[in-house]
């Protein structure tokens, strides 16, 4: 049976999360405004034919795809929503399953440490390359979900909502997590508005079974 972890998508990609999303990308590379749809499916291997049929539906790009024994993702874009949106529908389809249908979003974890010492800045920076650098004295916003896929989404609000800086976008595994930095205020903005956006999203509390 496939479960349906996560179905997630975003009208218009921000430019961090769009470059953020160019530095693990295995595939098509996204830009800026591109429409983006991040499915997530258990078990792993079962992503491996959602992506078939994605591609096939309309002539979305397949930015990056995860197979893991547990769970697998996918990521598909392009520049014109209603393709990203027809394969999106696609995929549900050969589901037998809705929107609604997917695991709800869990905050696992969300906190501001306001102020960082330049010990604690070092250290981040070191173990996260693939974003920007946090500076001694901002603040910093993490925050972790279950499914890892919703993270993403929460990203992209935060960063339509403040002037932020990404750090880190980690949405493959068992919890997803995001780490933002920047002024006090922004941050204080930006963690409401990402926290409010995956708290509203519709799911199952438990995961959904569908296709064999």
């Amino acid at each position: 049976m496939i479960k349906l972890r996560t179905y997630i998508y975003i009208d218009s990609l921000q430019p961090q999360l769009a470059e953020y999303l160019g530095t693990v990308s295995q595939g098509f590379l996204p830009v800026p405004g591109d429409a983006c749809m991040w499915i997530e499916v258990s078990p792993g291997m079962a992503v491996h034919r959602l992506t078939d049929v994605a591609l096939k539906a309309t002539r979305v790009h397949l930015g990056q795809q995860v197979v893991e024994r547990a769970f697998g993702s996918m990521v598909i874009h392009q520049r014109d929503q209603s393709d990203v949106i027809e394969a999106g529908h696609a995929v549900l389809r050969t589901l037998r399953a809705r929107e609604d249908d997917r695991q709800k979003c869990r905050i696992a974890w969300n906190e501001v440490i306001r102020a960082m010492t330049p010990d604690h800045t070092v250290l981040i920076n070191r173990q996260n390359r693939r974003g920007s650098m946090i500076l001694p004295g901002q603040s910093m916003f993490i925050l972790e979900t279950e499914p890892a896929g919703y993270i993403v989404y929460a990203a992209n609000e935060a960063e339509k909502a403040a002037n932020i800086t990404l750090i880190d976008v980690r949405a493959v595994g068992a919890f997803g997590r995001l780490t933002l930095s920047g002024r006090e205020s922004d941050i204080d903005t930006a963690g409401q508005a990402a926290v409010s956006a995956v708290r509203a999203l519709s799911g199952s509390e438990r995961p959904s079974s569908s296709a064999h």
